[in-house]
This record gives C-alpha cells, sequence and structure tokens, in this order.
C-alpha cells in the first residue's frame, strides 16, 4: 500500500514538474529535423551565405528581421505574411515599412528547403536559423539553434507598433520592452550589439546629431551631418557602426563608449544602469560573442507555435 501511495506521489510530482517546463523546453530540439529533414540546416546555411556574400549588409538585414519577428507574436514569422484581405500585414507597420530587408532571401532558402523535404520545415525555423548564419557569415559567433517552431496564420500590424522598441525611447522604456519578452538589461545591451552591422536611415539620427548635445561627439556630429540635412534626406544611410559597418566585432561598443553611437538608443545605453555592461563589451570582444549568443537563443524561443499549433507554409508570405 505505502509502495502505492509513493508511486502516486512521484507521479504528481512529476505532472507538475512537467508541466511548470516552459512549451518551448518541452518541444523545441536541436535534433527535430534529424529523422524528416535532416540536410534542412545545410541547405539554409548555403542559402544564407550566398546571400550575404552578395550582399554583405544582409546579414544586418535578417538578424533585425528575426528579431522584429520574435517581439510580435513570438517567433511566429508572422513578419513575413503579406497584406491580405485578412491580414495586417506586420510588413506595413512603422518599425518595418521601407526598413525591413531580407524577405526574398528568407523565401529563396524556404523553397531551397521545400524542394528537398516538401510540408517539413517552418519559416519560423528558416528565420532563426538564418540569422545564426547570417551572424557567422560576416565573423559573429554561432550558437545552437532548438527547432520545431511552427508558422503562424495572422499577424499584427498594430502588435508590431506596440512592441518594436522606438529608436527614440529612454533606457528605462528600452530596458521595460526587452523585459516584458523575458530579455533582461544586459540581454538587451548584448542584442543591441547587432548594430555593429548595418545602416540606419537619416530621419532615425537626424534629431541627435543636430542636438548639439554632451552626450554627441562634435566631430562625429558635423560628419554625419553631410549626408543627412536637418530637411530632406531622409532615407540616406549611415553606418550604424562607423569602423567595421560589415564585420561582427565589438566596434559598436568602443564608438558609444568615445559618445560616437549613431541613434539615441545606441548612446543611451552608456547611462545609468547598462554603463559598466558596454564598457565590459568595449573592452572584452569575446564576452561580448558569447552574451550575444547566449541572448539570441533567449530571443529565439520567444513564445514560438509548437506542437498542433500553427501550420507549416509552404511559401512564406502567404497562408497555404
Amino acid at each position: 500500500m505505502k509502495t502505492f501511495i509513493f508511486s502516486l506521489i512521484g507521479i504528481a510530482i512529476l505532472f507538475v514538474m512537467t508541466n511548470n517546463i516552459p512549451v518551448s523546453e518541452a518541444q523545441l530540439s536541436a535534433t527535430f529535423y534529424n529523422s524528416r529533414c535532416p540536410n534542412a540546416a545545410t541547405i539554409i546555411r548555403n542559402s544564407i551565405r550566398r546571400a550575404v556574400s552578395r550582399e554583405r549588409r544582409m546579414a544586418a538585414s535578417l538578424i533585425r528581421l528575426h528579431f522584429h519577428d520574435c517581439f510580435v507574436q513570438g517567433c511566429d514569422a508572422s513578419i513575413l505574411l503579406d497584406e491580405t484581405a485578412t491580414i495586417q500585414s506586420e510588413k506595413t507597420a512603422f518599425p518595418n515599412i521601407n526598413s525591413a530587408r531580407g524577405y526574398e532571401v528568407i523565401e529563396a532558402a524556404k523553397a531551397e528547403v521545400e524542394r528537398a523535404c516538401p510540408g517539413v520545415v517552418s519559416c519560423a525555423d528558416v528565420l532563426t536559423l538564418a540569422a545564426r548564419d547570417a551572424s557567422v557569415a560576416v565573423g559573429g559567433p554561432s550558437w545552437s539553434v532548438r527547432l520545431g517552431r511552427r508558422d503562424s496564420t495572422t499577424a499584427s500590424r498594430s502588435q508590431a507598433n506596440i512592441d518594436l522598441p522606438s529608436p527614440f525611447v529612454g533606457l528605462d522604456a528600452l530596458i521595460s520592452a526587452f523585459d516584458i519578452k523575458g530579455l533582461n538589461a544586459r540581454d538587451m545591451v548584448a542584442l543591441s550589439g547587432a548594430h555593429t552591422l548595418g545602416q540606419a536611415q537619416c530621419f532615425l539620427f537626424r534629431g541627435r546629431i543636430y542636438s548639439n548635445g554632451t552626450d554627441i561627439d562634435a566631430n562625429f556630429a558635423k560628419e554625419k551631418r553631410r549626408r543627412c540635412p536637418q530637411t530632406g534626406g531622409d532615407s540616406n544611410l549611415a553606418a550604424l557602426d562607423l569602423v567595421t559597418p560589415n564585420s561582427f566585432d565589438n566596434n559598436y561598443y568602443r564608438n558609444i563608449v568615445q559618445r560616437k553611437g549613431l541613434l539615441q538608443t545606441d548612446q543611451i545605453l552608456l547611462s545609468g544602469s547598462t554603463s559598466a555592461i558596454v564598457t565590459d563589451y568595449s573592452r572584452n570582444p569575446r564576452t561580448f560573442a558569447a552574451d550575444f549568443a547566449s541572448a539570441m537563443i533567449k530571443m529565439s524561443e520567444i513564445q514560438p507555435l509548437v506542437g498542433q499549433a500553427g501550420i507549416i507554409r509552404r511559401v512564406c508570405s502567404a497562408i497555404n
């Protein structure tokens, strides 16, 4: 009788423990496609390498696309859906319109996987792997990606406008936007380091370079004004990392320490509670790379659709 009671208690404890495991931890797996599409990761990696070799800036675009996907409805490839009568596309949300790039690269990688394994690999997983492979392609860190995400059948332009952090907010708002998604301040500073790659449009940093503030190097501001006038030229581009804009390194943080962060939300990281983290990353590239990889793993597992939820889209821009 005692043995029976203890068995029931053990089962009850196991049930409680299992049900306290986040869904992503319970069902995402690095070996998810090993039996049904064993070459999926290799196919995607090769496709991304080709895209980045054609245009180095694409690495930044793919990492950003993954970030903008995961922050809205979780990592479900909702950002890839086109506008329809029933879908308000996230592509037209303010943070994405005329800004987010790389959709065609993800579609190309997905098409290659579809030819090998029709209807097996989700667009959400393609995008997640693409972000990792883009980092590696420009000298950044690699990390293990757990797979098994499924694709949403919905998108939310309004949620994208709310959940994606504005480049004009203060430090507390920035920390809060990441905290809501389960990412702490150190994760936020590490993920901001993706700005070691890519470019920003003039209208996003105009206020900063004309502010005559004490938090911006005067010569840096003067140089940026050449391509970003006070009126007009809104879409003119400037590198987020003025030293090595097409290579993954820690110069982004070195720039910030020198008061040469391009965006307000870059430079503001040197103030308040995150200042020590910026200084640490500026001095220790290996620490930054390790923390970036860790934060990317955490971000990639924000509210995934798993099991029977969602679908496997055959084309990433549309519902089957």
